[in-house]
């Protein structure tokens, strides 16, 4: 076999690169860089210092199927198994939505609010919680909080758990089962309380990629007709459950801000509503303070 037939690194992931490319993949690169990362048990930086180096037939192997899988439509991060987000890394599985990096500028509207807010111990609510990333960063950044996680979907409560046991923040988060806010009955106030819950509506989910339309769990992103359906009832159930003063945070679809603004406005007791945008320039994050007058 001569040097030009060796299968090297460099080599694989050229090769991957422009098949993944071919399959439909919108970083075909990256992904193979993360696959073949994954096969040889090793950072993906450390790839760069080893373009020459031959990859022995049992990394080709795991690579070879991890390629086929994601050529199939399959997330890179359900095949790796997780996810950085806010510079941790989170595990994931089909049970939960992939965190996004958009997701972040709800953990950036949360802390940088608690964070002058009057409550040195804040209650913060976390609904639809999913893999925990809102939770568990709040609880990495507000050591003095009190939070609740919520999530109808006992499998994401087990994901949720298991990365908040990872990040040693399990003793500081109260997981709870149930639909939206249900299962805060009982427990108070909230001062928080923020969620990425699902606003696509049936329309945009036909048209989402692949990946998410046939892997992702479609309860977390379709909403129903309209993409504001879920919206609606937490901002009725946010407006009875938050305390004076206290705040909701809402990651949006920017096609519905106008919506979820108006959606606010309705219920007669929110104030200060205005949206946050992405680096993208596009609105992202919808906030809006209960008034002080209950």
């Amino acid at each position: 076999m001569t040097e030009a037939d060796k299968w090297t690194v460099g080599r694989l992931l050229e090769w991957t690169t422009d098949y993944l490319k071919k399959h439909g993949a919108d970083s075909p690169r990256l992904d193979a860089e993360v696959l073949l990362a994954e096969a040889r048990g090793c950072q993906r930086i450390e790839l760069y210092t080893a373009f020459g180096e031959e990859a022995s037939e049992q990394v080709r192997t795991a690579f070879r199927e991890l390629v086929r899988r994601r050529a199939e439509g399959t997330p890179v991060a359900y095949l790796v198994g997780r996810r950085e987000f806010y510079s941790l890394s989170f595990f994931v599985n089909p049970d939960v939505l992939i965190p996004r990096p958009e997701s972040e500028f709800l953990v950036i509207t949360l802390l940088d609010l608690a964070k002058r807010h009057r409550n040195v111990r804040p209650r913060i609510v976390d609904v639809g919680t999913g893999s925990g990333i809102l939770a568990i960063c709040a609880a990495k950044h507000l050591p003095d909080a009190e939070i609740i996680a919520l999530d109808i979907s006992l499998p994401a409560l087990q994901v949720a758990r298991r990365n908040a046991e990872t990040h040693r923040v399990s003793d500081r988060i109260d997981f709870r089962q149930g639909n939206l806010l249900e299962a805060t009955a009982g427990s108070g106030p909230a001062d928080f309380i923020v969620s990425n819950p699902p606003y696509v509506s049936e329309t945009e989910f036909s048209a989402l990629p692949r990946d998410v339309r046939e892997h992702e769990p479609r309860l977390a992103v379709v909403a129903g007709p309209e993409g504001t359906e879920v919206i609606a009832r937490l901002a009725t159930q946010s407006a009875r459950q938050l305390a004076p003063g206290g705040w909701l945070l809402l990651e949006i679809s920017p096609m519905i801000e106008s919506k979820v603004h108006d959606l606010l406005k309705q219920t007669n007791q929110f104030r200060d509503i205005s949206t946050v945008k992405d680096l993208a320039k596009l609105p992202r994050v919808v906030r809006a303070q209960r008034d002080n007058d209950r």
